[in-house]
């Protein structure tokens, strides 16, 4: 029967768990909320709620947003490849950019993929799946 399941994930669905799981992964905690939505052809924007860890929320009621900021973003960096690498095996799609953006007042994390055109599969939402939101 997971079998069938797998199946029937959507390739949004897939990324979404997919990012929670590498946030898992790369910082000890995943985010609660996950949401991708492709952005017209070529992007595919996540949408990660409630990411923070306990250390940077203390860090944020401190006042030192730029110092979450700036950390997160050494982190996303040196795990670039992983991220990337999820999205191209899911999507069937080489990333040509991948950004990575943090919201610390609202404990939102943004990441964004690029893709290379791929005049052969037209439409990416539609290539891959409906683009409807989750």
């Amino acid at each position: 029967m997971s079998g069938a399941s797998e199946q029937a994930t959507s390739p949004l669905t897939a990324i979404s768990n997919a990012m929670v799981r590498l946030h898992k992964e790369q910082f000890g905690r995943g985010p609660t909320n996950a949401r991708s939505h492709f952005a017209g052809p070529d992007t595919l924007v996540c949408v990660l709620e409630d990411v923070l860890l306990p250390a940077e929320r203390k860090l944020v009621e401190m006042g030192e947003h730029q110092r979450v900021r700036e950390t997160r973003m050494a982190f996303q960096v040196a795990t670039a490849a992983e991220f990337v690498g999820a999205i191209e095996q899911i999507v069937n799609r080489k990333v040509r950019a991948f950004s990575s953006s943090t919201d610390v007042v609202t404990d939102i994390v943004f990441e964004n993929f690029l893709f290379e055109r791929d005049g052969a599969s037209g439409d990416g939402a539609r290539a891959q799946g409906d683009g409807q939101v989750l």
